[in-house]
Order: C-alpha cells, then structure tokens, then sequence
C-alpha cells in the first residue's frame, strides 16, 4: 500500500512592526497577521525600541516608518543594517525621504493608505512585498549613504559625440523591487548625450515625479517623468508614471511616448512588458533593451520580443540583484543576451553603443 506524501507547511515569515503610530500599527500588525505566510511577533514604537526588540523576536522582515521621534528610519538602517542585514521594507507617506532609506539599503517601500489607495489594497500590497523580501538580497555596502539632496551629479562616461547611429537608437530599461537604486547605479554612469531611454520602475503614485527629480539631479542626462506627446531624443531619459501604461509610439520618423490608463500588464502598471512589447511592435531603428532586478517576470517575455526583432539585450546578474526574480526569467527563456552586475550593465551598454558609433 503506498504511503500518501504530504510537503510540510511552508515555515511562516517572522515580521516586526516598527512605527510611532498606534493607529498604523494596529492596521499593519492585523492586516500582516492574516495572511497565512505570514506571523507578526512584535512591534516597537520607535527605532530605539526596535535596536532592544529585534534580538529578541529575531524577525525576517522588518516593516518600518521612515519618519519617527528621535533616531530616522534611516538613521537606524545606517547604522543597523552593515551589521545586521534585515530585510526592511519601508511604510511611508508621499516623502521624498524614502529614497534615501532604499540607498542605505531598505529592501522596497509601500506608500501608506490615502485619497489614492484604501487599506485593503495597502495591505495587499504590504503582504506580497514582505513575502518577497524574506528571500531578498539586503545591501550592507557600508559606503553606500544617501546621496544629499543638493548633491552634484557624480562624473559620468565622457559624451558619445554626434553619430547618425546613435540618433537613430532607443534604449528602454525595467526594473522592479531594488531597482529605484539599481537603476541609478547605471545612469550615473552614463553620458549626458545617451540614446533617448525609456525607464519603468514599479512604484505607488506620486513617487514616480520624485524619483525623476531625484535621477536628474544625480545623473549627466535629463531625467523626467513622462508625459503622453513626450518626443524621445538624445540626452533624455524618460520615467514612466505611475498607475499608466507608457508605450512608445511611432509617428513618420520620429518616436514619442504614450502614457494612459488601462488595464494592468503582467500585473502591473506601468509595467514592462508594456513597454518592451511596443518597441518590439513600432521601433524600426536600433534598440537596447535592460531588465534589472525585480520581483515575478514583468518584462521578461516583451524582452524576448525585442531580442527576436534584432535588439541588444542586457540582464541584470543574480549576484548583484536583489531580487532575481525578473532578470532570471528573461534569461532563462533565452532573452537576455548578456548578464552583467549592476555596477558594470552600463560599461556593457556603453561598450555596444561604441560599436555603432
């Protein structure tokens, strides 16, 4: 007689709750505690308290405010995290801060419950992350501050200079959970006359504005948030926003950008296939497409696309992402052409972009 096999229960996530409110608190603490992977051991009301709570509880996941009396969110993962490398994923209002947070090394962030999100959907989306920052990968590069907010733009590659080629190239970039910073590392590097790029980045409303703002201060290129009607050209880098669809469009010889609601792709929106699947369908000109570390596999198969329609393709690699959720699925279905880590995917991009020149 055969003996039924049964797997045993997957082992549920320890999470602590860290913030000065009793009324997010209580929110988060019942929210997190229904899902079935997941099991709140405790809460600490400022950063203080976590440093005593956390040897105790020995959490896997840490949800955190970012602003609190005393010590900062950030302050605390400064000096908390080279040492104790905690996946924290951050609980925050419309706070151009979290930035900061996810360069000194938070995992990702959830934008707290306001006129744009109910709690359902806030818990949803705080679940899910928490879930995935349990086997995310935590950067604890102790070198790796918060850029300041007047900072000058780091020294980047020297300008391509004019090349008909060149003009003549669009380059579009994914990324998801890591990627706010994963995407800097690269576009800080390059020139102030790169290829026209079209970037998505998972993230709530209102953030999007903020992380261009925030690019364009930091790297040689303008950055932006993308408008529908916006005209790619060199030298621009193009976000797209939050909660639309943004799609290249062709129009005669010239390409701008379509930004518009609709329904999710791939389970998001914006998302990346989105937009890798419309320059597979319009671009008639050289492309480059990038995929970065993130959670699932947005991105991957509209990667494929370009690839098949003669596009040069870059995959993050798994050592350098913090989560190898989207570029290992593009390159396990044979998307990516080549893998690089996060601090050499632009000297990649800038060695083919040389080719053409």
């Amino acid at each position: 007689m055969a003996i039924p096999v049964t797997s045993a229960p997957l082992k549920k996530i320890r999470v602590m709750v860290v913030d000065d409110s009793m009324v997010a608190r209580s929110l988060i603490i019942k929210g997190l505690s229904a899902h079935p992977r997941i099991e709140v051991v405790g809460y600490a009301i400022n950063t203080l308290d976590a440093k005593s709570k956390i040897p105790q509880y020995k959490p896997d996941v840490i949800t955190m405010d970012v602003e609190m009396p005393g010590q900062s969110g950030i302050d605390f993962l400064k000096q908390y995290l080279p040492t104790h490398p905690i996946p924290v994923i951050l609980v925050s209002s419309l706070n151009l801060k979290v930035f900061d947070a996810l360069a000194v090394g938070a995992v990702d962030f959830v934008r707290k419950p306001d006129d744009h999100q109910s709690p359902e959907s806030f818990l949803a989306a705080l679940a899910q992350k928490v879930v995935m920052a349990a086997s995310a990968r935590v950067r604890t590069t102790p070198s790796a501050a918060a850029p300041a907010a007047n900072a000058l733009a780091p020294a980047a590659a020297p300008n391509l200079g004019p090349s008909p080629n060149l003009d003549r190239l669009i380059i579009g970039l994914g990324a998801s959970t890591g990627g706010t910073e994963a995407t800097l590392a690269v576009m800080k590097r390059l020139p102030a006359d790169i290829p026209p790029m079209v970037i998505v980045q998972h993230m709530p409303p209102g953030f999007t504005k903020m992380y261009a703002e925030r690019l364009n201060r930091l790297c040689a290129m303008e950055v932006r948030e993308a408008q529908s009607g916006d005209e790619l050209r060199r030298g621009l880098a193009l976000i797209a926003p939050a909660d639309l669809q943004c799609r290249v469009v062709r129009i005669g010889t010239r390409y701008t950008v379509n930004c518009t609601p609709g329904e999710k792709v791939s389970g998001h929106r914006p998302s990346v296939d989105a937009m890798f699947y419309s320059m597979a369908d319009v671009v008639t000109c050289k492309m480059v497409g990038i995929i970065m570390t993130g959670m699932g596999q947005d991105g991957a198969h509209g990667l494929l696309e370009m690839r098949k329609k003669g596009a040069y393709t870059i995959g993050q690699d798994k050592e350098s992402s913090v989560v190898y959720g989207m570029p290992g699925v593009a390159h396990n279905i044979g998307a990516v052409m080549i893998q690089a880590s996060c601090d050499n995917v632009s000297n990649v991009l800038l060695r083919h972009l040389k080719t053409l020149g």
